[in-house]
């Protein structure tokens, strides 16, 4: 729990620091005063004055703000006016424009000052990108080749999975085309519940019953597996099942299953599969001996498709993820690539919310993301560094969106007044500000419901 919640005090801290920094350095490259540097919204809870700006922690720690002289819209919304948390009093009514003020500034300057939060987390997502190119290498994605499907993981909707054979290769699901095995799992996380098709390159589609539980939805995703090269070597044996009672012990190596080599723990677990409820012959290593044996999978049903079980466990062996190594110009390559392949995903996903082509389900809020921080943190700092390039991405392409209150609505406010010559009124700015969050708060309650949801496991 502690790794937890320090995993995601670091990675939103760093990301919404990022973000504001943009904003706040080229407030000040271009003469633009800033009273405040927030961490958060809401009253303050700590902080510090340096020169003219304030800065601080507030209360509620799910994004932050630079607050720019003569930006009165804000108001309230993101801290109050400046002062306000010692005590000074706040001038009634519109104060006269002065030279430093955000509106005195060029149309370009300030749209520079409000796009660079965006910019800062694209970048700091490229560069993330890159350094896990630079110093760990680019993993090889997996095809979209089916390993294995774990029967036990399948609901009954979805079970006519467990007749896809080894080695198919999934080419599509409902509208998504699938490259690689990448795909096959952000395609399934965010479907809508009800019939779904998944389609093979040889072969005809598959049709299940996707489910709307979020715990199904994940255990699905987890059924499928991709193809992996670890070795048939157990780690636990169940001593009354039918491993067990052939003999078979921990840390024994499978080299023969059936009358055929066994290269693999995938090939193992087929041959076991296959044979359900009839003697398997094997061959197994332990030690320096080579050990005959013969076991009989107990039989087990899913729908139609009929299956066995032997009681084993795979030995924990990291599977190898083959990397290529990168020189300085091929990791800011794959920077750039996979910053832009993120972005991009993004993008389609919010315009599959808008269509209802994609679940609202798979919307996450502070509790899904300090879950994955966590996880992301347990793994390493490859995983977190990964995470919070993807984060990063999320953040940037959100507050681009033309709401109200988001870098994306103060730059239609800009946009207005280039095309029509003048800025929108103070007053339209805060009607429509106020509405805009509105909109994020309810987003939030959605993102937050979605959570809560997941965590007890509905």
């Amino acid at each position: 729990m502690l790794t937890t919640i320090l995993a995601a005090a670091v990675v939103l801290g760093v990301l919404i620091f990022v973000h504001e920094l943009g904003h706040f350095a080229t407030a000040k490259l271009v003469d633009i005063e800033v009273p405040r540097f927030s961490i958060g919204f809401g009253p303050r809870v700590i902080g510090f004055r340096r020169g003219e700006t304030e800065y601080v922690i507030s209360a509620l720690p799910l994004g932050g703000y630079v607050k720019m002289a003569g930006m009165e819209e804000m108001e309230g919304i993101e801290g109050g006016p400046e002062g306000s948390s010692e005590g000074t009093a706040v001038p009634a009514g519109p104060r006269s424009p002065r030279p430093r003020d955000f509106e005195s500034k060029s149309l370009a300057a300030r749209t520079l000052v409000i796009s660079a939060g965006v910019i800062m987390n694209i970048l700091f997502a490229f560069f993330a990108f890159a350094a896990i190119g630079l110093f760990w290498g680019r993993p090889a994605v997996p095809e979209s080749v089916v390993g294995n499907i774990v029967e036990e993981r399948l609901s009954e909707g979805t079970s006519p999975l467990a007749m896809l054979p080894r080695n198919a290769r999934i080419v599509g699901i409902g509208t998504d085309t699938i490259v690689d095995f990448t795909d096959i799992q952000i395609a399934l996380s965010k479907q809508r519940a009800g019939p779904l098709d998944i389609r093979l390159a040889d072969g005809p589609p598959i049709m299940i019953d996707y489910p709307a539980a979020d715990s199904a939805r994940q255990t699905l995703i987890s059924a499928i597996e991709p193809v992996v090269r670890s070795e048939a070597v157990l780690a636990e044996v169940d001593p009354d099942g039918p491993a067990g009672e052939a003999g078979l012990r921990g840390e024994d190596r499978i080299l023969m299953a059936d009358g055929r080599p066994v290269e693999t723990w995938q090939d193992f677990g087929a041959a076991i599969e296959a044979a359900a409820g009839r003697p398997l012959p094997l061959v197994v290593a332990r030690g320096t001996d080579t050990i005959p044996l013969s076991v009989t999978p107990a039989v087990r049903t899913l729908g139609d498709h009929r299956y066995g079980r032997i009681g084993v466990l795979a030995s924990p062996v990291t599977v190898s993820i083959p990397r290529e190594r990168l020189g300085p110009i091929g990791a800011l390559a794959y920077g750039a690539s996979e910053t832009w392949r993120w972005t991009a995903l993004t993008f389609d996903v919010l315009a599959g919310l808008f269509s209802q082509r994609v679940s609202a389900r798979s919307v996450g809020g502070p509790i899904l993301i300090a879950q994955i921080s966590g996880e992301a943190a347990r793994a390493g700092l490859e995983s977190l560094l990964n995470f919070m390039a993807l984060l990063s991405v999320n953040l940037a392409v959100l507050n681009i969106l033309p709401i109200p209150v988001l870098d994306g609505g103060h730059l239609v406010f800009l946009a207005i007044e280039g095309v029509r010559g003048r800025p929108v009124s103070l007053q339209q700015r805060i009607r429509f500000t106020k509405l805009g969050m509105a909109l994020i708060v309810a987003l939030m309650a959605l993102a937050v419901g979605n959570d809560i949801v997941r965590w007890i496991g509905f």
